[in-house]
């Protein structure tokens, strides 16, 4: 079995958000997928069988959806057998992706908002151990594939200042079906900077989230924060050495998934 390994939402290897990429699974069961994700201890690791059924593993757990080893596998994908449209099969559902040559651009699932419950609304602030935010961008869980709470950063020295309550969060994202946090600054209209704390998955912080910037996208649609057509810029990963660009496309159409595009590139 050949496990690969690509770095997504960079052109540059020491960037972007590391995944592992198995390009044919057959015959590997949850426990096999699990035990190998852990072994190559990113923060998730995709796995795609002949049907174009796709899975993915963090090192501690399944997800239902991850937006950055959807991009490194189909870069990887096109690598060996040519760009072109992948269809693919998620738990979450189906996902369509466009490759080009180092580049690809997935669809995602319908997305959803729902508010936050009080109580897991300050649990949440007191677990991050903030004590302000940015109440233009609402409090509230996003979806695009799996859950993510949108917290928005009142300025960009708070969303540098990470320095969250490991256990306690994990605890609550764990209750709440949480795959990561979404912290998130406005720049300007179009432009953002982010950060994804991801307890469940075994890692501290997500350096490039793609399931995360299509929940996101989703939510300011919804909520009317963004003017439509949109196409957003997402930076992350700098304030942990691994900068990473994503680029998010919002259709008028409310009934359609949130595009995200990004580079991949693979790790010797």
């Amino acid at each position: 079995m050949e496990i690969l390994r690509y770095s997504a939402f960079s052109t540059d290897p020491a960037g972007g958000n590391p995944a592992g990429v198995v390009l044919d699974a057959t015959g590997l069961d949850d426990a096999g997928m699990q035990a190998i994700a852990a072994e190559v201890g990113y923060s998730e690791t995709a796995f795609l069988f002949p049907d174009r059924r796709i899975r993915y593993f963090s090192p501690l757990a399944e997800v239902p959806f991850c937006g950055h080893a959807t991009i490194a596998t189909a870069v990887a994908y096109a690598e060996r057998f040519g760009p072109g449209p992948l269809d693919l099969r998620t738990n979450a559902g189906a996902v369509h992706v466009d490759t080009t040559p180092g580049t690809a651009t997935l669809r995602s699932v319908p997305p959803a908002t729902r508010e936050i419950p009080p109580d897991a609304r300050a649990a949440l602030l007191t677990a991050l151990r903030w004590d302000a935010i940015d109440e233009s961008l609402p409090l509230r869980a996003a979806y695009a594939g799996a859950w993510h709470p949108i917290v928005g950063a009142p300025t960009r020295e708070r969303l540098a200042g990470l320095d969250y309550d490991v256990p306690a969060l994990r605890e609550l994202m764990a209750a709440q079906d949480w795959t990561t946090v979404a912290l998130v600054w406005r720049e300007s209209p179009t432009v953002f900077h982010a950060r994804n704390p991801f307890p469940p998955g075994g890692v501290y912080e997500d350096p490039a989230t793609g399931a995360a910037a299509a929940a996101f996208g989703g939510y300011l649609r919804e909520l009317g924060l963004v003017t439509l057509p949109a196409t957003l810029s997402i930076h992350q990963g700098a304030d942990m050495g691994r900068p990473s660009r994503l680029t998010v496309g919002l259709d008028p159409d409310p009934a359609t998934g949130i595009t995200v595009t990004g580079a991949a590139v693979r790790i010797a």
